[in-house]
């Protein structure tokens, strides 16, 4: 499990553009739950039309745009390396 976690919303281009770019990144058996933001009023609210952000335990890595140094840097951390 990579613990990464992508808020969308359906019909995002963007959206599927960042999870379709962490698939080419990391190999399609990359392990991303994805939480649409539209399904819980609180997520609506904390992200509104921020959408695409990729999260890990709790932390924003990225949004719009897949930033890979950033979501290297979490493996990292997460492997012991660095």
């Amino acid at each position: 499990m990579s613990g990464l976690v992508l808020y969308h919303r359906p019909g995002c281009h963007l959206c599927e553009q960042m999870l379709a770019a962490l698939y080419v990144a990391y190999g399609d058996e990359l392990d991303v739950r994805l939480v649409n933001v539209d399904d819980d009023e609180a997520l609506k609210d904390q992200y509104g039309m921020r959408v695409p952000v990729l999260a890990a335990e709790g932390q924003e890595l990225c949004e719009a745009r897949l930033d890979e140094a950033a979501v290297d840097a979490y493996f990292y951390r997460r492997a012991g390396i660095g």
